[in-house]
């Protein structure tokens, strides 16, 4: 085959993820009018249209979403498969982008980044959270970070810690006026601030366990959010209850500032794990940013 035939792939899919001629063109180096030409070439020797265009932006057709699914793995596994050959005689360099929990990125990750980063001064690390099931793959992070049985199975896994536990917690000055609850159906008598899931849209049903007996119960409350942090404020201020994993309210509750309720049904789950594609070909500064995250037992 010939070389312009694989370079006009390598286009296609560079104008696919860019989304345009102009992002493109500079990615690749070219003018606008030779990629244009390129990918006219291209769609004419294949007899197929890969691109719809209009006066704004740039999508793929049906035939043009089959060939980029086919295409972006391999081409992503050959630049990693290069970058790694590159690191080989090279201290580990480049940029890691990790997709996780706000909460986790703080408590679990950013204590073992900060000796990685000081380690490593050429591995730069950029972390961004949300509460959705993100696709690392097709937003471009290298790694994910979920709870274990999340992760899907194509997936390389490694635990991050042995388990999660989450505690339902309140002020003292709270339970003051709002006896305990005793069961998970008593916590309909209280007020909670809640998380809306994103993947969803719904608010979160807290999922609770004791003794192989489960759970979920929606608790009420005039307020909803979309990070944990939100409710922890919420929390401490004393309009309502919370569902939290124990790490973020630990010293609260060491100083008194919270308390936990339902102790016998505090759910533990199996911990987080850090995770990667299994068929893409692991950078040196990946494999160094892996090994300084990993769980040590």
């Amino acid at each position: 085959m010939p070389r312009r035939y694989y370079d006009d792939l390598f286009s296609f899919v560079t104008i696919a993820r860019a989304g345009s001629f102009t992002r493109a063109a500079a990615q690749l180096g070219m003018s606008q009018s030779a990629l244009s030409q390129s990918m006219k070439a291209l769609e004419q020797r294949l007899d197929l249209r890969l691109l719809a265009r209009n006066t704004r932006s740039i999508s793929t057709t049906e035939a043009g979403d089959r060939l980029l699914k086919m295409l972006g793995p391999r081409f992503a596994d050959i630049e990693a498969e290069l970058a790694d050959l590159q690191s080989q005689q090279q201290r580990p360099a480049g940029t890691i982008r990790i997709n996780t929990f706000d909460f986790v990125a703080e408590y679990i990750l950013w204590p073992r980044l900060e000796t990685i980063i000081e380690r490593f001064p050429d591995i730069a690390v950029e972390i961004a959270t949300d509460y959705g099931l993100t696709d690392i793959v097709a937003s471009r992070f290298d790694i994910g970070v979920r709870l274990g049985p999340t992760v899907a199975q194509d997936m390389v896994a490694i635990p991050l810690q042995a388990q999660q536990r989450m505690v339902v917690v309140g002020t003292p000055a709270y339970f003051a006026r709002h006896p305990e609850p005793r069961t998970p159906d008593e916590l309909a008598r209280h007020q909670a601030a809640n998380l809306r899931l994103p993947t969803r849209g719904e608010i979160y049903a807290w999922e609770l366990e004791r003794a192989g007996e489960h759970t979920a119960v929606r608790v009420p409350g005039r307020l909803v959010f979309d990070t944990l942090y939100q409710i922890r404020h919420a929390v401490r201020r004393g309009f309502g209850l919370g569902f939290m994993p124990i790490e973020m309210v630990h010293a609260d509750i060491e100083a008194g500032r919270l308390q936990t309720t339902l102790d016998d049904w505090a759910p533990v789950w199996p911990g987080h794990h850090l995770y990667y594609p299994s068929r893409r070909q692991s950078s040196h500064a990946l494999r160094t940013v892996v090994d300084g995250l990993r769980l040590v037992r």
